[in-house]
């Protein structure tokens, strides 16, 4: 074994490095001083390599040929986006962790267009005159929900706390057990409640709740009558729940607001899709709910946001408030949404231009041709043992429809070497990455999930994992 002490003599000094390839040319496209940081992160960490008792190192593996790859590789590494996009091959439509709906053409479009110069965001074109940003979205969202009024904040959860905050503060907030939920990240209503300074007043049982339960727990203190969508579970069987119409019915009876959390947003009978049935807004608004709070990025395809909207006067009081200020979007967030809003304004358009809806009614028939095609182009691909496909099932996911499944082919992936693991890795650490999943020891790519044009890219990032790239 080579000396560790005449090894470490010849490290290369870092001018040495940046002499071989590709490093002249990064010192072009990058800031030298980060260049030379680079270069002395790598000897540094080949310096304690080395001093772990020579680490396996040998004189080659300490060229300034050998080392300047390491370098480059690692500025690429501190220049490439974190936040970067992904092929999703899990059929989970709604995936909250990859970030829900991708958004229709139409939305970006608007926001390269809000965000290249200026624009009227709180700016009157009528009266020469500062103007509200709310004017963008409320005529639209009033057209397709049936409301009053509208107001867009941040996220749900924050159209639910900006709620309650203003018309239940230091008093009741009555809500059925079976709806006092926790969903991703932690979010829990009774934290929400209590952090909003109403105070929670728990009704019925875990799985029914009458409305009986309501009026008794009704006092002088009580504000909000509060019903809240399940979200990303269900309680099934010997179950009893209270409809909005009756809830409204009795706070109006009492003089209290009712307040309904509907969550994923749905505008469009689910029906029609063959998907469970799921309370639209607009039906809620009928129903009689005061206040209805929904997400813009869940069922209804658009980016993130918190949607209210409900009477005039409520909705004016939360937009007076200083917590709307706080709370408001920007003029991207409101750009898309208005471009994604006004789709539905043509239901036929809905499945054609907004992802989600065009994944929710892709056709079995439809879908396995596109896996057929796929696995015949992986035919003969080195490293790849066997390609078939299979019946598989998509998901809604993303809080909405938990136990929503719907039917679909999947490609499945034996590796000629190694585990399907290794498999999925590779294809993790691809770019662009793409996200599978194992089960009984293969790889499986839902088509359903995967946008027009990503076909070829996953082609590409498959036959270079199949091959072993790193």
């Amino acid at each position: 074994m080579t000396d560790p002490r005449l090894l470490l003599r010849a490290l290369p000094p870092v001018d040495r490095v940046l002499e071989e390839k590709p490093l002249p040319a990064m010192l072009t496209e990058y800031p030298r001083t980060l260049v030379v940081e680079a270069v002395q992160q790598v000897l540094e960490s080949y310096r304690s390599r080395l001093l772990e008792e020579n680490g396996g190192l040998t004189a080659r593996d300490l060229a300034p040929s050998a080392l300047a790859p390491l370098v480059a590789r690692r500025l690429t590494r501190w220049f490439a986006p974190s936040l970067q996009p992904v092929i999703n091959a899990t059929g989970v439509i709604l995936h909250t962790n990859l970030g829900r709906s991708p958004l229709p053409a139409a939305a970006l479009g608007a926001i390269a267009r809000a965000a290249s110069g200026y624009c009227n965001l709180e700016y009157s074109l009528d009266h020469g005159e500062r103007g509200s940003r709310q004017e963008h979205l409320e005529g639209l969202l009033c057209r397709l929900t049936g409301a009053e009024a509208a107001l867009v904040v941040n996220n749900n959860a924050a159209a639910v706390f900006l709620a309650l905050h203003v018309l239940a503060a230091g008093r009741g907030a009555i809500v059925s057990r079976s709806q006092l939920v926790e969903i991703g990240g932690s979010f829990r209503l009774p934290e929400v409640l209590k952090r909003s300074g109403a105070h929670l007043v728990e009704v019925g049982t875990t799985n029914r709740v009458y409305i009986n339960d309501y009026e008794a727990a009704i006092d002088e203190q009580t504000a909000v009558l509060l019903k809240v969508h399940p979200s990303n579970y269900r309680i099934v069987g010997f179950t009893a729940e209270v409809d909005a119409a009756e809830l409204a019915g009795l706070a109006h009876e009492r003089g209290l607001f009712f307040l309904e959390d509907l969550g994923s947003g749905a505008l469009l009978d689910l029906t029609r899709y063959n998907l469970e049935p799921e309370p639209t807004v607009p039906e809620a608004v009928a129903a009689g709910a005061d206040l209805v709070t929904f997400s813009g990025d869940k069922l209804l395809g658009g980016p993130q946001s918190g949607i209210i909207v409900g009477r005039r006067q409520l909705v004016e009081k939360l937009r007076c408030h200083q917590l709307a200020r706080v709370l408001r979007v920007d003029k991207l967030i409101l750009a898309a949404l208005e471009a994604t809003l006004q789709i539905y304004l043509d239901e036929e358009r809905v499945c054609r231009e907004i992802p989600i809806w065009r994944m929710i009614s892709a056709g079995s028939s439809q879908l396995r041709q596109r896996a057929e095609r796929l696995a015949h182009r992986l035919e003969g691909v080195p490293g790849l043992r066997a390609v078939e496909v299979i019946p598989g099932r998509s998901r809604l996911g993303g809080g909405a429809l938990p136990l929503q499944e719907l039917p679909t082919y999947l490609v499945a992936i034996s590796p000629q070497r190694g585990a399907a693991a290794t498999l999925e890795r590779r294809l993790r650490q691809n770019r662009p990455p793409v996200i599978g999943r194992i089960q009984q020891g293969k790889l499986l790519l839902d088509l359903r999930t995967i946008l027009p044009g990503e076909e070829g890219l996953l082609l590409g990032a498959l036959r270079f994992a199949a091959g072993g790239g790193e």
